[in-house]
């Protein structure tokens, strides 16, 4: 897909991070827009700036984690504009700490948002995409999940999340050999972002109350949540800088999207020790300080 104009976008999350600068982008490019996320204060701020540039914009308040919020979400998209180009199926949340403390809502709220939601994207608007394909021969269609740099390595005190976004990894690269076995005009990629200045560490505001946990967090999550707010906030490479390359991506035709690179060398670490049927690598290898700190945080009365 070389051309954006006029193209429809659906997009969950688009309230900040990701979302927002795939909006942005769209809309700079003259796309017409399905806007979507939890947090409806947040979307109408993305609206109304999308909205500025001239461009048709729709949004809807959706909890990804709900088949019939999606569902809605593609009738909408459907009668607006009786055609979906581009999904993004980004909304995303995390969770953190040691992973036999982590409570079944963790894992439903972290899974139903992270992997359920990218499930129904991909059930619901690929077989509208594919009728369109087989309607006209000109129409092309592309699907991004987003996933995470978590879905191609195991960082500690990480599980839940690490969990859901290897799924969304799978998912994807399972769904790019199914979708060349049936047509050359429909394609996807999945995003693996590492540590992005995105909000996600904000996500718990989120949480609807039936998931949230009773008991106060453990040593361990308060601990992650430190860590992951530390090393998202300091990120260098901006959300904007990666919807850029996603769009690429999408040009290019390309699956694998990678913010950073340089990460690939944990990944091949990862994979040499899988081949080698050895256990995984101290991922604190080259930074035994950290790893001092985290067992001192973890073990107040051993320190």
């Amino acid at each position: 897909m070389q051309d954006f104009k006029n193209k429809v976008a659906v997009i969950t999350g688009a309230g900040s991070g990701f979302g927002r600068e795939f909006a942005r982008y769209g809309a700079a490019h003259g796309m017409k827009l399905v806007l979507a996320d939890v947090q409806m204060d947040a979307l109408e701020t993305t609206r109304a700036e999308v909205a500025a540039l001239g461009v048709e914009v729709i949004t809807r308040r959706a909890d990804v984690a709900q088949a019939a919020d999606v569902e809605a979400l593609a009738s909408a998209a459907m009668d607006a504009f009786g055609v979906v180009h581009l999904v993004f199926n980004n909304a995303g949340v995390a969770t953190g700490g040691l992973i036999w403390e982590n409570s079944q809502r963790d894992w439903e709220w972290t899974l139903g948002v992270n992997l359920w939601g990218v499930i129904h994207g991909v059930r619901i608007f690929t077989p509208l995409m594919l009728a369109a394909a087989a309607k006209d021969p000109d129409y092309r269609g592309h699907i991004v999940n987003t996933a995470s740099m978590a879905g191609l390595l195991t960082p500690p005190a990480s599980g839940v999340y690490n969990v859901s976004k290897h799924a969304v990894v799978a998912l994807s690269e399972t769904m790019f050999h199914d979708l060349s076995l049936v047509t050359k005009q429909v394609h996807c990629s999945v995003l693996c972002p590492y540590f992005v200045p995105t909000g996600i560490h904000l996500s718990q505001r989120n949480r609807p109350d039936k998931l949230k946990n009773e008991a106060p967090p453990t040593a361990s999550q308060l601990v992650a949540q430190a860590m992951a707010e530390k090393a998202v906030t300091s990120g260098k490479v901006t959300a904007e800088a990666v919807a850029t390359m996603t769009f690429d991506a999408i040009r290019n035709e390309a699956f694998y999207i990678f913010s950073h690179p340089r990460a690939l060398g944990l990944v091949q670490q990862r994979l040499e020790d899988l081949v080698a049927i050895r256990p995984p690598a101290d991922p604190f290898a080259d930074r035994p300080d950290v790893r001092l700190r985290l067992e001192s945080a973890l073990n107040p009365t051993q320190s």
